[in-house]
């Protein structure tokens, strides 16, 4: 029994379980959002990156305005990963050879059916038949040989070897990407009232086309993927640099050097298929998170460069390019014609291996010197007046007729042929998205859901 004050207090907790129990009942009976149980989300560090952590800073040159005639300014960055080096022809070529090997499955499939996988383990039939990865290519089967003659060099051009070689032409890589610019504009948002879509879009080509549907913002790539070795002789005139040509990219020996010869497009698709490839092995594994690998912009780039310090005119903190100890700290041509005396011990005169100098303080390397990097952002001369001061960019996908001052991309870091000036953290330069140097690599960077990383 429950008299005077106990009576109130049962009368209250009474109460207060009814509510619950109403609560949870209504919960389940009228808000089935409620009852979603969030999954535990762990974000493991991606191999070979290093995390930049949100933040602000002041973008641009150490002086009252930069090089390009910009005013400085103060922006925020929200959190990332960023590769540690840039990416080195061995990773590269792996990309590379992948195009070829799928382009050769695909062709081999066509005469030998175990080249594609068209049941499930229980001898179901696929809706979307798939290229089998496990059974090996045998190169010197003159059966298969015979089947990929596409993709070889023809008889007529091979005049060098007696064997029979990969024409590189032939290895295009064919991607899909959503162009969420022309997507978010309100002349092409969806009409309720219609049940239609009533703007338009530009496609790749620059032409002009209704929007259908969503698919309308689904852009089409074909992008030849190999390498401009040809870059070493084509940007240094009277100069014997056959040996770069040849061996720079094929060379084990240059295995852990930056990539150069890479266009602005062939970055983008390299970044493309690291996601594809990262992405089917988290469904394989279970996971349904999806992750992009992509290009840096260009404040994420003189950010991450930066490493957490203020107006610091260097990667490393410092307002000299060398140490107190008088050795350099990066890459780059600091005498008149002497390419070697910055680096250890004399060893090297272009490029060196990734990761030779020191990192900053957010343990990347290379954001200084050995080669330029590209960037995602557009370059103009007046970008900070007109960029947002959160995650800054300006981004614009140049069609083929389009004039090149629609074509420069923004490229960071300075390189190895570079003065010190161009190493510096806050000087922007450009180069045109379709054209390859041998000076000039990239790296990539992934979009993370937190602001600060905890282990």
């Amino acid at each position: 029994m429950c008299t005077g004050k106990i009576k109130n207090i049962c009368f209250v907790v009474g109460f207060s379980f009814y509510l619950i129990f109403v609560s949870c009942t209504r919960s389940s009976l009228y808000n089935p959002i409620d009852n979603i149980k969030s999954r535990t989300f762990f974000e493991p560090v991606p191999h070979g990156m290093s995390f930049v952590e949100s933040g602000s800073f002041i973008i641009g040159q150490d002086d009252q305005v930069d090089n390009s005639g910009s005013a400085l300014k103060r922006v925020t960055i929200g959190a990332f990963w960023i590769d540690d080096t840039e990416i080195t022809n061995n990773e590269y070529r792996q990309f590379a050879f992948w195009v070829r090997d799928s382009i050769a499955r695909t062709i081999l499939a066509q005469t030998f059916p175990e080249f594609m996988i068209e049941e499930d383990r229980q001898g179901n039939l696929l809706s979307d038949p798939k290229l089998n990865w496990d059974d090996p290519i045998e190169w010197n089967n003159l059966d298969f040989i015979n089947a990929m003659e596409d993709i070889y060099i023809p008889d007529e051009e091979e005049l060098f070897y007696e064997h029979n070689e990969i024409d590189a032409r032939k290895l295009v890589y064919d991607y899909y990407w959503i162009d969420y610019n022309q997507a978010a504009k309100r002349s092409n948002s969806y009409d309720f009232e219609t049940q239609s879509y009533n703007g338009s879009v530009l496609n790749n080509e620059g032409q002009v086309e209704s929007v259908i549907n969503r698919s309308s913002f689904i852009m089409h790539e074909s992008i030849p993927v190999y390498p401009d070795t040809l870059c070493w002789i084509r940007d240094y005139t009277y100069a014997y640099n056959e040996p770069l040509t040849n061996m720079y990219f094929s060379h084990v020996g240059f295995d852990d050097y930056p990539v150069v010869g890479i266009t602005w497009d062939q970055a983008r698709a390299f970044c493309n298929w690291r996601t594809k490839l990262y992405n089917d092995f988290q469904t394989q594994i279970g996971e349904t998170e999806v992750h992009e690998y992509r290009l840096p912009t260009e404040a994420e780039w003189e950010y991450a460069s930066r490493g957490g310090h203020e107006r610091n005119l260097y990667p490393w903190g410092g307002y000299y390019a060398a140490s107190q100890m008088g050795c350099y700290m990066a890459n780059f041509k600091p005498r008149r014609g002497n390419y070697v005396a910055d680096t250890p011990d004399g060893n090297g005169s272009t490029t060196m291996k990734v990761g030779s100098f020191d990192p900053n303080d957010y343990m990347i390397y290379d954001m200084a010197g050995n080669v330029s990097e590209w960037t995602s952002t557009a370059f103009y001369e007046s970008a900070y007046e007109t960029m947002n001061d959160y995650n800054p960019t300006i981004e614009y996908n140049a069609k083929p007729d389009d004039s090149p001052a629609l074509k420069r991309k923004v490229v960071r870091g300075g390189s190895w042929k570079d003065v010190a000036y161009f190493i510096r953290s806050g000087t922007r330069s450009y180069e045109y998205q379709d054209t390859a140097k041998a000076y000039i690599g990239f790296r990539c960077v992934k979009s993370t859901f937190r602001d600060e990383y905890i282990q």
